[in-house]
């Protein structure tokens, strides 16, 4: 199983651009396929189950008391890349619409693809792994606050608790606990030893099933709205060419070792897109142009981590030493 797991994962980004591919091909051959929009909080449900059940609950423990990475994880994304942000939307329309679906995929950092793409980039994905519960309930507090800040009156509009209390108990409590409850299992049976190991196999094939979900849902319902997703692709490529190198300069700055870096890197340059898409569709209005905002920055992501995974192990290889982030 080990082996797969390292097929699937080595392979994954050629198995998320099939499924998109796939996904664009249903899209627009078979009528009907908006009403998939119901499936995409389960399957993302699942797809954090699935991610959350490789935290081992003594590394989420301790990942709580490396408070050096942590800070340096909390800081690369919760200050300084929103300072990037506030700077790149000013390149925007005055499109409060636009500027939302931009703000709200910028200033989430991805938790579960990046892990396997940071291991690839030869960083510490461990460490990555066990703060990402961390991370998803700091964006989950902090992106309300941050899109008063940014949008003014207009946030009134489009930020709802009810939206963002349902994303935390269906997206972070229940599958952390469900990923509890098996680990227990797991170590207390060979029949849940054996269950935990094949469901370790499913986080790209999970992964895939979200892109391919959320494009068959999306795609019929842009139309119009792709002209206008595209003027923001221009941002999403200076981002993506910026926040890996204030990742980097942020742990260089903490004192992090080069692995450790590179893991703050990738952090800064993923964004948590698919999680924060069923946020977009409860904005009223949010439809067509909302969705086609997100959805565009993941494909321009998708791209960005083949360059990642190549170059940034370069970054430090002269003082690559082992971890010391505590």
């Amino acid at each position: 199983m080990t082996t797969l797991r390292d097929t699937l994962e080595g392979q994954q980004v050629k198995i998320y651009f099939a499924a998109i591919g796939a996904a664009v091909v249903v899209a627009l051959t078979v009528p009907g396929t908006t009403v998939l929009e119901a499936g995409i909080n389960p399957v993302l449900a699942f797809m954090l189950f699935v991610t959350f059940l490789q935290v081992p609950l003594p590394e989420l423990g301790r990942a709580f008391t490396r408070v050096r990475f942590l800070a340096s994880l909390l800081v690369t994304n919760f200050v300084v890349l929103p300072v990037l942000v506030a700077g790149l939307i000013q390149f925007l329309p005055i499109n409060p619409m636009l500027r939302l679906g931009v703000l709200m995929v910028l200033l989430t950092p991805c938790i579960d693809y990046v892990v396997t793409f940071a291991h690839l980039g030869r960083a510490d994905a461990k460490v990555l792994l066990a703060s990402t519960p961390a991370l998803l309930v700091a964006q989950m507090a902090l992106l309300p606050v941050y899109l008063t800040v940014f949008l003014g009156e207009d946030a009134a509009t489009f930020v709802q608790v009810g939206p963002f209390v349902h994303a935390f108990v269906w997206l972070i409590a229940v599958p952390l606990a469900l990923a509890a409850v098996v680990q227990f299992w797991g170590g207390r049976s060979q029949t849940g030893r054996s269950v935990a190991a094949g469901l370790g196999l499913l986080p790209v094939p999970a992964t895939a099933l979200v892109l391919f979900v959320v494009i068959v849902a999306v795609l019929p319902q842009l139309g119009p709205a792709l002209n206008e997703a595209l003027r923001v692709v221009p941002v999403y490529i200076a981002f993506a060419i910026t926040a890996p190198l204030i990742g980097w300069a942020v742990g260089r700055m903490f004192g992090m070792d080069a692995p450790t870096s590179r893991t703050l890197a990738f952090s800064a340059a993923t964004r948590n897109s698919l999680v924060v898409l069923p946020l977009a569709f409860a904005v009223p209005g949010a439809v067509p142009l909302l969705p086609a905002v997100i959805v565009t920055q993941t494909l321009v992501e998708l791209v960005s981590e083949l360059v990642y995974v190549r170059l940034v192990p370069k970054l430090g290889t002269s003082t690559d030493a082992p971890m010391h982030a505590v």
